[in-house]
């Protein structure tokens, strides 16, 4: 006998949040073996405002406008939260000009220095190459606090060992490692 009857199949016992997983699970492939890179925004003290999860061989300058997208903080006051930092400060793995010209569009100050090889290229065109980008020595001292954030988010074994097969669970335990740090 057979038909279109309505019976009932026996599926996982997960909860769908709406979140896609992606293709590659955020992981990339290195010489070192199967990678996967954090991007992240925070505050002055150090404290996550944005994380974003690809595979080790992605550039970092590729995820910067979805790292921003994600940045958001209270303002004095009320009102909705602000999207908007006053200084944006990022290592030479930012130094782009299309990242340049994302932050002056947004009136954010960029604190990024200039690559080697984007000041030669400057150099070598003369007077057609511009002006260099303004860099504030004293203001990019404070971009440490990035790296002690990353120090803080890898004394959690989960996340500095990746033992999760799935992106959107290694995300939800750096979600829950971000919020420890904000307590």
């Amino acid at each position: 006998m057979a038909g279109a009857g309505r019976g009932r199949t026996q599926g996982a016992s997960g909860f769908w949040c709406g979140q896609t997983e992606p293709d590659d699970h955020a992981i990339g492939r290195s010489r070192g073996g199967p990678t996967t890179k954090i991007h992240l925004a925070c505050d002055g003290h150090g404290r996550p405002l944005s994380v974003v999860l690809t595979g080790g061989n992605v550039n970092d300058c590729t995820r910067f406008v979805q790292v921003m997208a994600g940045v958001q903080f209270e303002r004095p006051g009320r009102g909705r939260p602000a999207t908007r930092p006053d200084r944006v400060l990022a290592d030479k793995g930012y130094s782009t000009k299309a990242i340049r010209t994302y932050l002056r569009k947004r009136h954010i100050r960029a604190t990024i220095p200039e690559r080697r090889d984007q000041r030669a290229n400057r150099t070598r065109r003369g007077a057609k190459g511009g002006r260099p980008p303004a860099f504030d020595k004293t203001a990019y001292r404070r971009r440490n606090v990035v790296e002690r954030c990353f120090q803080r988010l890898k004394q959690f074994r989960a996340i500095a060992t990746r033992y999760d097969k799935t992106a959107l669970s290694y995300q939800a335990m750096i979600d829950l490692a971000t919020l420890t740090l904000w307590l």
